[in-house]
C-alpha cells in the first residue's frame, strides 16, 4: 500500500483591524448594551423545550413543591430546635447609659489647656468625639492592636 501523503495544516488568516473611525452620535435612542451582557428572563414551567418545564425545577410532590411551602427560618421538622434547646443566659439592662468611647491617646494630641467634656463642643471635636445622644464620655485606657480591650476604663 502506498503511504497518504501528509497534508499540509492550514496557515491561519490574519484578522482584519477595525478601521478607526470616529465615535458615533450618542443619544439615549441609540445606546445598546453591550453585545452578550443581556442574557434572556429563564421562563419555567413552559414545556419540556425549556429545560425548566412541568415541575419547573420544584422536584416531585410534597410541601416544597407547593406553593408557600417552605418552612420558618429555625425550623428543625418538629425537632426541638436549636434556639429553644440552649438555655437563656442573661439579660438586656433597660437603664442602661450608652457612653461615647475616647482613647486615651487621642487625648494626648490636644492642645495644653483644652478640656473635653460632654459640653464643650471644640473639646469634643479634637478629641474625635461625636456627641449622638450619648450619656457621658467614657476614657478607654489601653486597646490592643487585636481588638481586644484592656479592662481599665475611667469613667466620667
Amino acid at each position: 500500500m502506498p503511504k497518504a501523503k501528509a497534508r499540509a495544516k492550514p496557515r491561519p488568516r490574519a484578522r482584519r483591524k477595525a478601521p478607526q473611525s470616529e465615535l458615533p452620535h450618542l443619544s439615549l435612542s441609540t445606546l445598546k448594551p453591550p453585545r452578550g451582557s443581556h442574557r434572556a428572563r429563564i421562563r419555567k414551567g413552559r414545556g419540556p423545550g425549556s429545560g425548566i418545564g412541568k415541575t419547573a425545577g420544584r422536584g416531585g410532590k410534597g410541601q416544597t413543591a407547593r406553593t408557600g411551602g417552605q418552612t420558618r427560618p429555625g425550623f428543625e421538622g418538629g425537632q426541638m430546635p436549636l434556639i429553644r434547646r440552649i438555655p437563656k443566659r442573661g439579660f438586656t439592662n433597660p437603664f442602661k447609659q450608652p457612653a461615647q468611647v475616647v482613647n486615651v491617646r487621642h487625648l494626648d494630641k490636644l492642645a495644653e489647656g483644652v478640656e473635653v467634656t460632654p459640653d464643650t463642643r471644640h473639646g469634643r471635636r479634637a478629641a474625635q468625639v461625636q456627641h449622638k445622644g450619648r450619656d457621658g464620655l467614657r476614657l478607654r485606657a489601653h486597646e490592643d492592636r487585636t481588638g481586644g480591650r484592656d479592662d481599665r476604663e475611667l469613667t466620667r
